[in-house]
């Protein structure tokens, strides 16, 4: 099993949906993307609006997001991943959408917020683990500083890959490289990491996005270059690799999940 994935590292503009609109549609129309045929595309958490902890001020914009990536699915004919700012009752969830071209959409909101810089006093932490199949791949779902906590990514038998939308900031680089090594090394497992270049208010980006295999090795390193990387991941050679060191079966069991 093989799938071509897609991740789209940019430079977001600071809170201009209608720009971040159409530098996109640029970015995901090329000859190269209807050629290659995309199985997934991944864009950073919060790609259309940067990351905007007022969340009543970008919310608005949800639905406009969520017909835009059902808009790129269909034409793509692969399914559009990446973190949207929502209003769910009285609450905010940062919630990360998987819309495929077939119109479904499945979703996993942020379980851990980034209280350090704000998130946890605006939005509402998700509780479910989310694990979405596709095309025979199954991907759990993760949201950027989710990355910092391994029990919640944890292998369970369950997942393929593991996909990372995030916004990391320049001088924590380090740590975003180190971090998507690890959860693939202890997972054996595929680690897709999206991020942003450029700046926004007391922020600067520098990408690194990356595709790392089971064995830590990086399949893919954007470092600071704006584009779209097409990777191909091969599950085959994956579970040959499970099976051969494995891992899983001497691993400890965490009742808490």
């Amino acid at each position: 099993m093989r799938q071509l994935i897609g991740i789209v590292q940019y430079d977001i503009e600071w809170c201009d949906w209608e720009a971040n609109r159409v530098k996109l549609s640029a970015m995901l129309s090329t000859d190269r993307l209807n050629r290659d045929g995309l199985d997934v595309i991944v864009l950073p958490e919060m790609f259309m609006t940067g990351f905007v902890t007022d969340a009543a001020v970008v919310a608005k914009y949800a639905d406009a997001t969520l017909a835009f990536m059902h808009e790129v699915a269909e034409r793509l004919d692969a399914a559009v991943v990446g973190s949207v700012v929502v209003r769910d009752g009285e609450t905010y969830r940062n919630r990360m959408y998987f819309v495929k071209p077939t119109g479904e959409v499945e979703w996993y909101d942020k379980r851990h917020l980034f209280s350090i810089g704000g998130e946890a006093e605006r939005f509402t932490a998700g509780e479910e683990r989310k694990v979405v199949e596709w095309r025979g791949v199954r991907y759990l779902l993760e949201v950027c500083y989710d990355l910092r906590f391994p029990v919640w990514s944890r292998q369970r038998g369950d997942y393929d890959a593991i996909i990372y939308s995030a916004l990391w900031p320049k001088p924590r680089r380090d740590v975003w490289r180190t971090l998507l090594c690890a959860r693939a090394i202890e997972n054996q497992a595929y680690v897709i990491g999206v991020n942003r270049v450029g700046s926004e208010p007391g922020l600067e980006y520098v990408g690194d996005s990356a595709v790392i295999d089971s064995r830590g090795r990086y399949v893919v390193d954007s470092g600071d270059k704006q584009g779209v990387y097409v990777v191909e991941i091969d599950l085959e050679e994956q579970t040959k690799f499970r099976e051969r060191f494995n891992v899983a079966r001497d691993a400890d069991s965490f009742g808490i999940l």
